[in-house]
């Protein structure tokens, strides 16, 4: 246990572990600067992550536990946290199979059903200043979906593009006519949906339980259609069957196909200011396809 973790009390994770769960620690094996597996005494393994900025640990709780209180899609069970740390359960894994991919999508759908109390609305316990893997992502309630995806999804962002020089003014403007006619674009109203909100796939665990996990949420209430197009956007083991699964249980909206850049506006523009030019090119060429759909 004498791995250095930056941030944070200075506790390394077996010491975090052991104090957030009232358990003596046998084992530890780092995976990351900020990630761990644990054996707790008595043989259970549990997972220890460090919270890298402010909240995001918090967040991360809330998020799994509202995800969890819909009873539909499986998420690990928090067994601690504190400004620093998150101790979940770990999920032993398995091979995605189309079968599991199927139950995923229904599962995925009840899960959005579950609802929201608005567009843009934290979990319940969590900060309005959550994280979408390390990048900051505000949550803040909106009366519609359009108005609430431009103003605190797509524009910070794509400001944050523009000033850090990774799109050009020219380019952005692009953009913002897509958020000027996000209205007309964004499809038939629908109620807001509990989210995942970073649904791609490095996210879904395919446990040997023979169903899928989810891992790492940004939760709040959206688009249902948002976490779908984020299954699309790296793409997703058997991802036809689960889009079959899903329509069974909850079809979507015509035109749906159409809208996904849409959708991949936010992420992607996320990506272009974390990563580079290369996502502000996606991001531009999605909200063209937007425009001319």
């Amino acid at each position: 246990m004498s791995a250095t973790y930056e941030g944070g009390t200075g506790e390394d994770p077996g010491a975090a572990a052991a104090r957030l769960t009232g358990r003596p620690v046998t084992a530890l094996r780092p995976l990351s600067g900020a990630l761990a597996e644990v054996v707790l005494d008595g043989g259970q393994v549990v997972m220890v992550k460090r919270g890298t900025d402010p909240g995001a640990a918090r967040a991360e709780a809330a998020g799994l536990r509202w995800l969890a209180e819909a009873g539909t899609v499986r998420v690990p069970a928090v067994h601690g946290h504190d400004p620093h740390w998150l101790v979940t359960e770990r999920v032993p894994t398995g091979r995605p199979s189309a079968e599991a991919a199927a139950r995923f999508g229904r599962d995925l759908a009840a899960l959005h059903a579950a609802g929201a109390p608005a567009f843009g609305a934290p979990p319940p316990g969590g900060p309005e200043d959550a994280y979408i893997g390390l990048a900051p992502m505000r949550n803040v309630p909106g009366a519609d979906w359009p108005t609430w995806y431009a103003d605190h999804r797509v524009l910070p962002y794509l400001r944050r593009a523009v000033d850090d020089g990774t799109m050009r003014p020219a380019e952005a403007a692009v953009v913002e006519r897509v958020c000027e006619r996000l209205p007309d674009l964004a499809g038939p109203a629908e109620p807001p949906a509990r989210l995942h909100g970073d649904l791609w796939n490095g996210n879904v665990l395919w446990g040997a339980d023979g169903h899928a996990w989810l891992i790492d949420p940004a939760a709040h209430g959206g688009h249902r259609e948002t976490d779908l197009a984020m299954l699309h956007l790296f793409g997703c083991p058997h991802l036809d069957h689960l889009l079959d699964g899903y329509r069974q249980a909850a079809p979507l909206a015509d035109g749906w196909p159409d809208r996904i850049g849409l959708h991949q506006l936010f992420p992607l523009l996320v990506h272009a200011v974390l990563f580079g030019r290369g996502y502000a090119e996606q991001a531009l060429a999605a909200a063209r396809a937007a425009l001319a759909a």
